[in-house]
């Protein structure tokens, strides 16, 4: 496992995976198969994986905490960069920083919640988080104004934020005074695009964003890659052509469920088995799983290298 320091080169060097956590049947994980994911994104040249949402980790316990971070730890290759995350509750990100304090990680990304929460004690948390592990932590701003762009600058100066994810969903991506206002302040190296390839090139273009996160790279991460090589190497239509391939499932992620709908896919194409989703989360129907399936195995297929001609 890559435990540099992470850099803006870092964030800029690779798309950042947000994959799902596969469990067998009594909810215990499945190693096997979450490497099996794992391979897939690193033979397709992902080199950054950061454990949330996805993995459904707003449910995780505490008791199964340090043998997931364990698990993770010793399953990616040594160039790979794995970044957990801890919340979205104080107690629990506290606890789980007692946890990582010894681990090798070299940060932790903390879950965002609107409910009980302010933005200055969402500044003081993430003080304390830090100061407990002992490490900079990855800023979540999911929903618009979760936090104070003068706190985040005073986060940044102080060394609490080794980057920020930036997942404000907006009808123009491009029209948005929050993320504007927060690239102005502390600038945009180490702000990262955090809705997946759709608003990628938008936020990368108009707002200078290192790179970005995606939950479809874990079906197509050579396709990802080569998006964000598209868009550093300014081929803008290159980019806009492979963002539409990602549509299809995107769509169906929108319309149903993000999470829900990638934990499908990947099982559905074969990459790895992920097994049952813990509750409070429900499976996919039957109907739903067919044009999921549909949609994952199309794009699955758009990810394999060109056959050599002889």
């Amino acid at each position: 496992m890559n435990t540099q320091p992470i850099s803006p080169e870092t964030l800029s060097a690779s798309v950042i995976a947000v994959p799902p956590l596969a469990r067998d049947a009594d909810l215990t994980f499945n190693r096997s198969e979450n490497e099996k994911q794992i391979r897939h994104l690193e033979a397709g040249g992902v080199t950054t994986l950061l454990y949330g949402g996805n993995a459904v980790l707003y449910h995780i316990a505490l008791s199964e905490y340090a043998d997931l971070v364990g698990m993770l730890a010793e399953s990616v290759g040594a160039q790979t960069l794995v970044i957990p995350s801890v919340g979205p509750s104080y107690g629990m990100m506290m606890d789980q920083a007692s946890i990582l304090r010894d681990m090798p990680f070299p940060t932790a990304m903390i879950l965002p919640t609107r409910d009980v929460a302010t933005t200055s004690g969402v500044a003081t948390a993430v003080r304390r988080f830090v100061e407990r592990v002992n490490r900079p932590a990855v800023l979540y701003i999911k929903h618009d104004r979760f936090i104070e762009i003068d706190q985040v600058k005073q986060m940044m100066d102080d060394g609490l934020l080794s980057w920020i994810k930036y997942a404000i969903v907006r009808k123009n991506t491009s029209d948005d005074n929050y993320l504007r206002e927060l690239v102005d302040t502390v600038g945009a190296s180490r702000v990262v695009s955090g809705i997946g390839e759709q608003p990628a090139i938008s936020h990368m273009r108009d707002f200078g964003l290192a790179g970005f996160t995606s939950g479809c790279v874990c079906v197509a991460p050579r396709l990802s890659m080569q998006m964000l090589q598209a868009i550093k190497g300014g081929d803008l239509a290159k980019a806009d052509e492979i963002r539409q391939i990602f549509s299809p499932l995107e769509d169906l992620r929108n319309s149903i469920n993000p999470i829900r709908v990638l934990h499908s896919a990947v099982t559905l194409t074969g990459i790895a088995t992920m097994g049952p989703l813990v509750p409070l989360l429900c499976e996919i129907g039957e109907e739903d799983a067919i044009s999921i399936g549909t949609a994952a195995g199309e794009l699955l297929a758009r990810n394999e290298p060109p056959t050599a001609v002889e």
